[in-house]
């Protein structure tokens, strides 16, 4: 994806006013989640798009959940570069087109090599 100019990006993210700039970092609030594994399914959908996103707060939420609303829950972390990009993989995952059907086929079962008697008796390798 184009890198947006400067002007673009200015223009973006006055559009976007829920995307804050962490101060002396060039990484930005993408997302807010109460939940810690939300943050991280969806941290999971924009790495895998190659968007180097990182979570903020997930530990310390994950301890204490009380503490989510005092902290602002976790935050989504992106660099100002894949700002937009960010935007449209989040926009797809919650139009839902990165959801599995339940009778998606997501690969062969592996063997279980514990029990596995085509090996001898003990199953070892």
């Amino acid at each position: 994806m184009q890198q947006p100019s400067d002007a673009s990006l200015t223009t973006w993210l006055a559009a976007n006013p829920g995307i804050e700039a962490i101060p002396g970092r060039d990484l930005f609030v993408v997302a807010k989640y109460m939940i810690p594994l939300d943050a991280s399914l969806m941290q999971g959908c924009l790495v895998a798009a190659g968007i180097p996103a990182v979570l903020a707060d997930a530990n310390l939420v994950q301890t204490d959940m009380l503490l989510a609303p005092a902290l602002g829950g976790v935050r989504i972390l992106v660099p100002r570069e894949f700002l937009v990009e960010s935007a449209a993989v989040m926009a797809a995952f919650e139009r839902g087109e990165y959801a599995l059907d339940e009778n998606a086929d997501v690969g062969a079962v592996q063997p279980d090599l514990e029990h596995d008697t085509s090996r001898g008796s003990s199953g070892q390798i």
